[in-house]
Protein backbone atom coordinates (compact mmCIF):
# COMPACT_ATOMS: atom_id res chain seq x y z
CA UNK A 1 0.00 0.00 0.00
CA UNK A 2 0.93 3.35 -0.30
CA UNK A 3 0.62 6.61 2.80
CA UNK A 4 2.09 9.94 3.59
CA UNK A 5 1.57 11.58 0.01
CA UNK A 6 3.21 14.78 0.84
CA UNK A 7 3.66 17.45 -2.03
CA UNK A 8 6.42 19.98 -2.44
CA UNK A 9 6.49 23.31 -3.81
CA UNK A 10 9.12 25.08 -5.26
CA UNK A 11 9.63 27.86 -4.50
CA UNK A 12 8.74 27.33 -1.08
CA UNK A 13 6.75 29.85 -0.52
CA UNK A 14 2.87 29.44 -1.66
CA UNK A 15 2.30 33.07 -2.47
CA UNK A 16 3.94 33.48 -6.25
CA UNK A 17 3.85 36.60 -9.14
CA UNK A 18 2.31 35.88 -11.63
CA UNK A 19 5.22 35.16 -14.40
CA UNK A 20 6.92 33.43 -11.74
CA UNK A 21 7.95 29.60 -12.72
CA UNK A 22 6.51 27.09 -10.10
CA UNK A 23 7.24 23.58 -9.76
CA UNK A 24 5.49 21.15 -7.70
CA UNK A 25 6.88 17.48 -6.32
CA UNK A 26 4.49 14.98 -4.88
CA UNK A 27 6.54 12.08 -2.80
CA UNK A 28 4.86 8.86 -0.39
CA UNK A 29 7.24 7.75 2.46
CA UNK A 30 5.40 4.25 2.26
CA UNK A 31 4.77 2.63 -1.01
CA UNK A 32 5.49 -0.71 -2.98
CA UNK A 33 6.55 0.05 -6.74
CA UNK A 34 5.06 0.81 -8.97
CA UNK A 35 3.45 4.06 -7.91
CA UNK A 36 1.84 6.70 -10.13
CA UNK A 37 1.05 10.34 -9.05
CA UNK A 38 -2.04 12.33 -10.26
CA UNK A 39 -1.93 15.70 -9.60
CA UNK A 40 -5.64 17.70 -9.19
CA UNK A 41 -5.95 21.39 -9.64
CA UNK A 42 -9.16 22.51 -7.26
CA UNK A 43 -10.15 19.08 -7.18
CA UNK A 44 -10.31 18.24 -11.44
CA UNK A 45 -7.32 16.17 -13.00
CA UNK A 46 -4.73 17.95 -14.19
CA UNK A 47 -1.95 15.92 -15.28
CA UNK A 48 0.16 12.48 -14.21
CA UNK A 49 3.73 12.30 -13.07
CA UNK A 50 5.17 12.96 -9.65
CA UNK A 51 6.32 16.32 -10.92
CA UNK A 52 4.51 19.16 -11.82
CA UNK A 53 5.39 22.11 -14.10
CA UNK A 54 3.55 24.85 -14.47
CA UNK A 55 5.88 27.09 -16.40
CA UNK A 56 5.40 30.76 -15.92
CA UNK A 57 1.97 31.34 -13.82
CA UNK A 58 -0.79 33.81 -14.39
CA UNK A 59 -3.87 34.29 -12.21
CA UNK A 60 -5.60 31.34 -13.34
CA UNK A 61 -3.12 28.96 -11.72
CA UNK A 62 -4.41 29.86 -7.96
CA UNK A 63 -6.22 27.45 -6.03
CA UNK A 64 -5.44 23.90 -4.27
CA UNK A 65 -3.29 21.59 -5.84
CA UNK A 66 -3.39 18.27 -4.85
CA UNK A 67 -1.47 14.97 -5.62
CA UNK A 68 -3.22 11.23 -5.75
CA UNK A 69 -0.80 8.56 -5.07
CA UNK A 70 -1.92 5.35 -6.41
CA UNK A 71 -0.72 1.66 -6.15
CA UNK A 72 -1.80 -2.00 -7.25
CA UNK A 73 -0.96 -5.27 -5.40
CA UNK A 74 -1.62 -8.93 -5.77
CA UNK A 75 -1.30 -10.84 -9.18
CA UNK A 76 -4.76 -9.96 -10.62
CA UNK A 77 -3.97 -6.05 -9.76
CA UNK A 78 -7.46 -5.97 -7.78
CA UNK A 79 -6.46 -4.11 -4.97
CA UNK A 80 -6.14 -0.54 -5.50
CA UNK A 81 -4.57 1.54 -2.86
CA UNK A 82 -4.39 5.60 -2.80
CA UNK A 83 -3.18 8.26 -0.59
CA UNK A 84 -4.09 11.54 -1.12
CA UNK A 85 -1.59 14.52 -0.28
CA UNK A 86 -2.94 17.41 2.08
CA UNK A 87 -4.20 20.70 0.40
CA UNK A 88 -1.88 22.87 -1.24
CA UNK A 89 -3.11 26.53 -1.30
CA UNK A 90 -1.64 28.08 -4.48
CA UNK A 91 -2.16 32.25 -4.50
CA UNK A 92 -0.66 33.76 -7.76
CA UNK A 93 -0.56 38.00 -7.26
CA UNK A 94 -0.43 40.10 -10.41
CA UNK A 95 2.55 41.69 -11.69
CA UNK A 96 2.53 45.17 -10.81
CA UNK A 97 2.29 47.39 -14.28
CA UNK A 98 5.10 49.70 -13.19
CA UNK A 99 7.49 46.86 -12.62
CA UNK A 100 8.44 46.34 -16.03
CA UNK A 101 8.46 49.81 -16.81
CA UNK A 102 10.94 50.95 -14.06
CA UNK A 103 12.97 47.54 -15.57
CA UNK A 104 13.03 49.47 -18.77
CA UNK A 105 13.63 52.91 -17.33
CA UNK A 106 16.91 51.74 -15.63
CA UNK A 107 18.33 50.14 -18.73
CA UNK A 108 17.69 53.44 -20.90
CA UNK A 109 19.07 55.46 -18.11
CA UNK A 110 21.97 53.29 -18.44
CA UNK A 111 22.34 53.35 -22.41
CA UNK A 112 21.94 57.22 -22.23
CA UNK A 113 24.84 58.01 -19.39
CA UNK A 114 26.80 55.33 -20.98
CA UNK A 115 26.49 57.47 -24.59
CA UNK A 116 27.03 60.55 -22.85
CA UNK A 117 30.30 59.48 -21.20
CA UNK A 118 31.59 58.22 -24.33
CA UNK A 119 30.64 62.06 -25.96
CA UNK A 120 32.39 63.65 -23.22
CA UNK A 121 35.31 61.59 -23.57
CA UNK A 122 35.73 61.92 -27.28
CA UNK A 123 35.32 65.44 -26.88
CA UNK A 124 38.00 65.70 -24.60
CA UNK A 125 40.59 63.86 -26.41
CA UNK A 126 39.96 65.64 -29.48
CA UNK A 127 40.43 68.75 -27.59
CA UNK A 128 43.48 67.89 -26.01
CA UNK A 129 45.40 66.65 -28.76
Amino acid sequence: PVANATTTPSPLSHQVRAGDPVTLHCSVQVGSAPVTFTWLHNGRELARGPVLGLGDVDVGHSGTYQCVATNQLGQDRNHVFQALSPELALEVSPRKPGSTAVAAGVSGSLLFLVLLVAVVVAWHRSHHI
